[in-house]
């Protein structure tokens, strides 16, 4: 039976069926807007319209379960959907909404669980206990992996490393605090802070370049990120002590992420001697959500129910 899983984003909705002998290759992958100004019950329209593409493009049924990456997490105390930046998610009871439209069970996870579940069955992470997945883009989000299984936490935020504060910070975040990591390396962050230096809106691809020739406010922008990740990340090696992290997202495409300068910087922070922790980029792209998406409709991960094993990873040489 194929996998089915469904990367529910803020501009697009993008579907994936999925062999689950070689589930690090796609059979088809279809795309649809999700056009979240119209609305949940659109939204809900919506997935239910990919589903049908993905049946009549593979020529497949679509399976007893079907897995769901979205923005935002299940309150596994109400079941209620909260933190989504797609405002007509929170407070509702998408799980139960899209099993009963599509006539499934529908396992869901946050987009950050559904990356880093990706990257450390079929990705960068493969062959690691304990796996960190770092999403560093607009905002700052990220999930635990450990044994092939993707921490939730009783309050369904483990991982949500984007809203720790940071020391002497004090931009206000969404999320109603101040000082959150999202507001200091996120993309977004980093191209305010050097507009800030010089009234240029640029962005940060742009920001990256202009470092590259020289530009000081541009080296300025990329040196607070490299000391801020170090900080940021240090407290998470502090509690979790992962074998690998692997960063996805636009800044995660910045080389100096991968430099033995913000291994120092990390070291600066960390408990110990030294930092062995691998920082890895992704190997799955922008494959990785709905990747991680099949996974769930796999067994692997369920917030619906416990139980359920991992499945191999394919092999290295395969």
């Amino acid at each position: 039976m194929s996998l089915y899983g469904i990367d529910l984003g803020g501009t697009k909705i993008e579907g994936a069926v999925i062999d689950p002998k070689r589930p690090d290759r796609a059979l088809c992958r279809l795309r649809v807007p999700t056009e979240s100004r119209r609305g949940y019950d659109h939204v809900i329209g919506q997935i239910v319209r990919l589903v049908g593409m993905l049946e009549r493009e593979s020529g497949t049924r679509r399976p007893a379960c079907i897995g769901f990456g979205t923005p935002g997490v299940v309150d596994p105390g109400t079941g209620l959907m909260k933190n989504s930046n797609s405002l007509c998610l929170n407070g509702r009871r998408l799980r139960e909404d899209l099993g009963a439209a599509l006539g499934v069970e529908a396992r869901t996870a946050n987009d950050a669980n559904c990356f880093a579940l990706a990257e450390a069955l079929l990705g960068a992470g493969r062959g690691r206990g304990v796996v960190v997945g770092l999403i560093l883009g607009t905002g700052c989000g990220g999930g635990v992996v450990v044994g092939g299984r993707v921490l939730e936490g009783l309050h369904g935020i483990a991982g949500e490393w984007g809203h720790n504060p940071m020391r002497g910070e004090r931009t206000p975040c969404y999320c109603g605090h101040a000082g959150c990591v999202e507001t200091v390396i996120s993309g977004t962050a980093l191209e305010r802070y050097y507009r800030e230096r010089t009234g240029r809106d640029l962005r940060l691809p742009e920001i990256v370049v202009r470092a590259a020739s020289g530009e000081r406010p541009a080296r300025q922008t990329l040196r607070r990120l490299q000391a801020k990740f170090g900080e940021a990340i240090a407290a998470l090696i502090n509690i979790v002590d992962p074998d690998a992290v692997v960063i996805g997202g636009g800044v995660g495409n910045i080389g100096l992420l991968y430099e033995d300068a913000t291994r120092e910087a990390v070291l600066r922070h960390v408990f110990n001697t030294s930092v062995r922790t691998e920082f890895l980029r992704p190997a799955l792209g922008d494959s990785a959500g709905v990747f991680g998406a099949a996974m769930l409709s796999a067994g692997s991960r369920s917030e619906a129910r416990p139980g359920g094993s991992p499945p191999a990873p394919p092999s290295r040489s395969g």
